[in-house]
């Protein structure tokens, strides 16, 4: 590693320039939830809609999701970023621009996207910049990247009451990004549903104990 990568602010977003060259071929990841067996890769469903969250270190974060009634898929990877195809290695160094995602394939019919959008926000502190807790660095920013005008919408009503939930509780500004949906690189086969593989394993994902009182936005 380079005197500049081990010197570098790891909570800076990288410029193109700095940003690491990536590669043109996606990496080799096993097709199959390794839960529920169903393929993480498109198409999906029909009548199944996306949504993707970044709440910290993604092995917690996607645990929560598919543990959900009528979350059918979760896959986790790396998005919000400028690097194509990045490896977790190039992520941890904080020169490709990502942060660390989950995918959430849902059906709105059991599950709405307002509710999911409650769940990623009591699920951790998106008060906290380019870190969750000890997990520093701008791969555990939070972020809500959206796929479609009613999803951003839906993302910018929610994270603005519940700042006001915040407040009163004495928490900061939320600096969730919230964005439009852009380039999704799924994560190596071994983070895949890792918490189910390693049930041992570590899991950052905590709250702050403030409700989001979903469905009383509108």
């Amino acid at each position: 590693m380079s005197l500049f990568d081990t010197r570098r602010d790891k909570t800076h977003l990288p410029t193109a320039d700095e940003a690491l060259p990536g590669r043109s071929q996606a990496l080799q990841v096993e097709k199959v939830h390794y839960i529920n067996g169903r393929s993480i890769f498109p198409p999906f469903d029909k009548g199944t809609q996306v949504a993707m969250f970044g709440l910290g270190c993604f092995w917690g974060a996607e645990r929560l999701f598919w543990k959900q009634h009528g979350v059918q898929v979760t896959a986790v990877g790396y998005a919000g970023g400028i690097t194509p195809n990045p490896t977790y290695e190039e992520v941890c160094r904080g020169l490709t621009g990502h942060t660390e995602v989950v995918l959430v394939v849902f059906n709105p019919s059991e599950i709405s996207y307002e509710t999911l959008v409650g769940l990623f926000f009591e699920s951790h502190d998106p008060t906290q910049g380019m870190r969750q807790g000890n997990d520093l660095g701008t791969q555990y920013r939070s972020a809500i990247y959206t796929y479609d005008d009613e999803q951003f919408e839906t993302a910018k009503r929610v994270a603005l009451k519940y700042g006001e939930e915040l407040a009163g509780a004495g928490y900061g500004k939320v600096t969730t990004e919230i964005k439009p949906a852009n380039d999704f690189f799924y994560a190596e086969t071994y983070h895949q549903q890792y918490l189910a593989k390693n049930p041992n394993g570590y899991c950052g994902i905590g709250g702050t104990g403030v409700t989001c009182p979903v469905g009383l936005f509108s």
